[in-house]
């Protein structure tokens, strides 16, 4: 069985495993790891006044050690869980084919190769089109649509490169998700967000039966957040309700762009971009406040500035050349 290690985190940065399916009274992840996201969403709907009870949790993991210790998770902190009788490969044995979730959050292992694509082209789970061996991340993205209710939401976290990728077939299974009007929200994050991985991941909001149809609001948030320490940046709850508020404005109808933040494309619109979906193709560049300088006196300094930098990096370069020859190098 392919081994599930998952490379997504929570946006606090505590708990890195995935959750793959909330649902009001039902939770399910496919790759659930040791169960920490559930716990995480127990806490909040405690928090929130609702009654953790009434969740019931339903996970699968491929690696029996972590399995073992998921369970031990939900066990001692007393929230009622399934996670099957076994350890189980996702794809190869889901254990809950049955299961519909309302909301799905998700942070699968990012860039999968070697999934076991050979043995599963004909799965009825590939309705929008067969993924590569190479990468499972197309695959993960349509084992949880094929999960959703049929007023479900998802919350998924990918590296960049599923919004772009051509290759094998998936910029043709990207194009069928979107002509389906299942996009309804992409948001580019900063990097150095996980202690596991420090590249750049984007969240994708992807719903049935959107609010607004045929539109998908862009947000490109990489320059939100704050440097806890030099390797790990995280969101004030500032910076997370912005974000809550403008796709709570997106699917009210009262959203005002912002330049450089935030854009609505309706589908047209993406496919004129090949169905690419990164974020600034559709945000643009953030408006610059007039500094009040005329532009030829601004341009007089800059040159000016610009001519001094010069004249120093040759006294520069010249230092350098008296330095070296004096220990027997020239250049």
């Amino acid at each position: 069985m392919q081994k599930c290690t998952c490379a997504g985190a929570s946006l606090r940065g505590s708990n890195f495993v995935p959750l793959c399916c909330i649902k009001l009274d039902t939770a399910t992840d496919p790759c659930c790891g040791s169960g920490g996201m559930f716990v995480q969403s127990a806490k909040f709907i405690q928090a929130h006044s609702g009654n953790r009870g009434n969740i019931s949790v339903y996970g699968q993991e491929s690696n029996a050690d972590t399995w073992k210790m998921a369970k031990m998770n939900m066990a001692i902190r007393g929230i009622d869980a399934d996670f099957g009788q076994y350890h189980a490969d996702t794809f190869f044995n889901d254990l809950h084919k049955t299961l519909k979730a309302d909301f799905i959050m998700a942070n699968p292992p990012f860039n999968l190769s070697n999934w076991g694509q050979d043995k599963l082209k004909d799965d009825i789970r590939w309705k929008y089109g067969v993924p590569p061996a190479g990468n499972a991340n197309y695959a993960w993205i349509q084992h949880m649509i094929h999960h959703l209710a049929p007023n479900g939401k998802i919350g998924l976290v990918l590296a960049n490169g599923a919004l772009s990728t051509q290759s094998s077939g998936e910029g043709d299974i990207r194009k069928n998700i979107i002509e389906a009007d299942l996009v309804e929200g992409i948001v580019a994050m900063p990097t150095q967000l996980f202690y596991s991985v420090t590249i750049p991941v984007t969240l994708w909001f992807i719903s049935k039966n959107k609010k607004q149809k045929g539109k998908t609001l862009f947000i490109d948030a990489r320059k939100m957040g704050y440097m806890v320490d030099r390797k790990h940046r995280d969101f004030t709850d500032e910076d997370i309700q912005k974000l809550a508020d403008t796709f709570k404005a997106f699917q009210d109808g009262t959203l005002e762009e912002v330049k450089g933040f935030s854009a609505v494309a309706d589908i047209q619109a993406i496919a004129a971009q090949d169905y690419i979906l990164t974020p600034g193709r559709y945000v643009g560049i953030e408006e610059q406040e007039d500094d009040g300088e005329p532009f030829d006196e601004k341009m007089k300094r800059l040159t000016a500035e610009l001519s001094d930098m010069f004249a120093k990096s040759h006294e520069l370069e010249n230092e350098i050349r008296e330095k070296l020859g004096a220990i027997g190098y020239d250049i």
